[in-house]
């Protein structure tokens, strides 16, 4: 049988167990090396994503106090952005595009009017979804 033979008869036969074995182990490694930096990423954004949507709806509250002349109160909330208030003949809404929008860990973002840190209080309590924490579980705010 000539060396051409040879590996066509072994390539008929697939893999063997010991290669499976070798191959599934190199790819467990892999995924063990990338998969904490992956996640760590996907964290770091979506702290980013709690910023901006903080920042984004600051403006839209600003907005509203200019055609309102004041701020939604608590009890009014930030539905007060995409649905006009009663007794409210000054609105000119809505002042989001879209709905109001949960934080990225899918929970509401926590107003109150008036605020201790200023005119207004907006907060995200982060990823654990309590007040103060570190890290990911920080709370992000307009203050």
């Amino acid at each position: 049988m000539s060396y051409c033979q040879r590996s066509i008869a072994r390539a008929g036969r697939g893999f063997t167990l010991l290669e499976l074995l070798v191959v599934m182990v190199i790819i467990g490694l892999l995924a063990g090396f990338v998969a904490p930096r992956y996640f760590a990423q996907v964290g770091k954004s979506q702290v980013k994503v709690a910023r901006a949507q903080i920042d984004a709806l600051d403006k839209a509250l600003d907005q509203f106090r200019l055609d309102v002349g004041r701020y939604p109160t608590t009890e009014e909330g930030l539905a007060a952005l995409t649905t006009a208030p009663s007794n409210e003949q000054s609105w000119a809404g809505p002042y989001l595009k879209k709905g109001v929008p949960m934080d990225p860990w899918g929970r509401p973002y926590a107003y109150q009017q008036p605020g201790t840190h200023g005119d207004f209080d907006l907060q995200s309590f982060g990823k654990d979804g309590r007040p103060g924490g570190t890290g990911e579980d920080a709370d992000l705010t307009n203050w």
